[in-house]
């Protein structure tokens, strides 16, 4: 294909990575006819369909992501190229990372871990609902959503979803309100308990549990951040039900402890797009985070 036009290739890059026609004319200083018609001469030139319209929304077609990888690769090679040439030390590459918002902050830094503070990569961490996330990866905006709830695969957004972690979840508090190894019934009617949102996977299986056992439970609050959980059992408002990696610090040092382990468990996942050319970085941190 000697005879492509690497302009028309460009200007749809950058859509596809804006997601928003119009923003990206006004960044490239273009009216919205004229990229909407070189991209359309691209179109014409490839024989296939690029983006479709969803309401206001464009997404990339099949065939559109299988071009933004290969225009991804021909632009950041066209950017090492310069580097090279110029001497100049090379660009951080970017990991944009989605987190479901409600997703312990301990596990993602885990997972992160192998790549923060490296002078060569930038981390671009987003949080919200799975609908945005997924949104975003659809988009090509995220390299990889984090969640305990993995998706549907289909054929119009064919997600792969790799098993990252299985955390066991425990009933913890501060000292003064654990003492000695006592059922799970006794601490239930002693103790108010900071559970998680109905709609959770945990709370799902937590309230089941308590059902087996015939206890009521006194709930002293229900939270959708497993940051907030942690801060509310430090202060003493009740025994946490949560994973242990959400309160390992506290843990160490003593602030809490653990009242019992319960017959529970919180998966936690990497689901990413099935991609010609993943992100290198990603594709290292999922080798060392499956071992």
């Amino acid at each position: 294909m000697s005879d492509l036009n690497y302009h028309h290739l460009r200007y749809f890059w950058a859509v596809a990575h804006d997601g928003n026609l119009t923003r990206t004319a006004e960044r490239l200083n273009l009216s919205q006819s004229a990229l909407s018609s070189q991209i359309k001469q691209l179109e014409d030139r490839l024989g296939q369909t690029l983006f479709e319209r969803r309401g206001r929304a464009l997404h990339l077609t099949e065939a559109g992501r299988i071009a933004l990888d290969h225009a991804d690769t021909i632009f950041s090679a066209g950017e090492e190229l310069l580097d090279t040439l110029r001497e100049t030390a090379r660009p951080a590459r970017a990991l944009r990372v989605g987190a479901l918002s409600t997703l312990s902050r301990n596990f993602q830094i885990t997972f992160l871990e192998p790549v923060l503070g490296r002078p060569d990569v930038e981390v671009i961490l987003r949080s919200g609902s799975a609908a945005e996330l997924y949104a975003a990866l659809d988009a090509l905006n995220l390299d990889v959503v984090l969640t305990n709830t993995p998706p549907a695969r289909d054929a119009i957004s064919p997600y792969l979803t790799q098993k990252l972690a299985d955390q066991t979840v425990g009933l913890f508090g501060t000292p003064d309100r654990v003492r000695g190894n006592r059922p799970l019934e006794e601490l239930v009617a002693d103790h108010p308990l900071i559970l998680p949102t109905r709609d959770t996977q945990i709370r799902n299986a937590f309230d089941t549990l308590l059902a087996r056992v015939r206890a009521k439970p006194i709930i002293a609050a229900e939270v959708d951040d497993m940051a907030m959980i942690r801060l509310l059992a430090l202060r003493g408002t009740g025994l946490a039900v949560v994973p242990p990696i959400v309160v390992q610090d506290e843990l160490a040092r003593g602030d809490l402890v653990q009242a019992a382990m319960l017959d529970l468990h919180e998966l936690f996942y990497a689901v990413t797009l099935d991609r010609r050319y993943p992100n290198p970085l990603l594709t290292e941190l999922l080798a060392v985070a499956v071992r």
